[in-house]
């Protein structure tokens, strides 16, 4: 859209999501299986959470950052997923401008906090087994503490700054969004202003975000493979490379979904590729419900 359009723009007030898909049919089915996902995933994760909470013996660092994924995976597919399972039910597809706002904020404060916390996931696993004379001394309470709130406020920096950004942009129609949820990219397209700099601050932002979770997280893997296989036990490797590789697989989930998201930004139109990227996204957090 042209952003030297005249000023006598109608301003947008609320968008229509066009859903997962169009057909009523497959409505049914897809209503179903996420609604499936979203109860297994927040009773499965509420579970962990008790769980951790009532017996002594998991009041550990590696469960108290189990926990806190655990919290993140409610709140994160609780964002998205309910308004969606709402919009059949009601028959309506709108999502006020300030709704969408929202959604938008706490979508990427969640999957924010997520990257910062599998980094400190394995940080502990590093220490754990690369440096376990002193694991407890580099691993307390109070670093413990201080990891958490360190990665909440570099997430709540990150989430400020492309909600803050997008209302600086225009939007004067169409307010179709070709997704079941309010995001960047989709959202960038609806504008009828430039929104090359909000692209490259989402880039930058998304290039720390992203960029030194990911190095942080390979590094330690490194020196954590290289331990392992320094192990003379069969069992004791076998226990190492279990633990480790799940939290591998969580983080190459989350990691190449998001990537291949954002990175896309300007080279094609909103195409169903990227409400399947989403609902991988969603469905990844509830197969993760470890």
């Amino acid at each position: 859209m042209d952003p030297k359009a005249g000023t006598n723009r109608t301003a947008v007030t609320e968008f229509i999501l066009l859903g997962f898909v169009e057909t009523e049919k497959l409505q049914c089915v897809v209503f179903v299986l996420f609604l499936f996902a979203y109860l297994v995933t927040v009773g499965g994760n509420f579970s962990i959470l008790a769980a951790i909470l009532v017996e002594p013996k998991l009041h550990t660092p590696m469960y108290f950052f189990l926990g806190n994924l655990s919290a993140l995976d409610i709140g994160c597919i609780t964002v998205t997923v309910p308004a969606m399972l709402s919009r059949p039910l009601s028959h309506t597809q709108t999502i006020s401008y300030d709704a969408c706002l929202s959604q938008l904020f706490f979508f990427h404060l969640l999957s924010g906090m997520d990257c910062f916390l599998l980094t400190a996931m394995a940080y502990d696993q590093f220490l754990a087994i690369c440096r376990p004379l002193t694991y407890s001394i580099r691993m307390s309470q109070t670093v413990q503490r201080i990891l958490v709130a360190v990665s909440w406020a570099c997430a709540l920096t990150n989430a400020l700054t492309h909600t803050i950004a997008l209302t600086t942009l225009n939007f004067c129609g169409p307010n179709e969004v070709n997704h079941f949820y309010c995001d960047l990219p989709q959202l960038f397209q609806q504008s009828c202003s430039s929104t090359q700099l909000n692209e490259l601050l989402l880039f930058a932002v998304g290039y720390i975000m992203a960029g030194a979770p990911v190095t942080l997280i390979i590094t330690s893997y490194i020196h954590v493979a290289a331990a392992v296989l320094q192990m003379r036990l069969v069992e004791e490797r076998k226990k190492a490379f279990s633990t480790c590789g799940s939290h591998l697989t969580v983080v190459c989930l989350f990691y190449v979904t998001g990537i291949f998201n954002y990175v896309r930004l300007g080279s094609e139109k909103a195409s169903d590729k990227d409400k399947g990227v989403g609902s991988s996204t969603q469905l990844s957090i509830s197969c993760r419900t470890h």
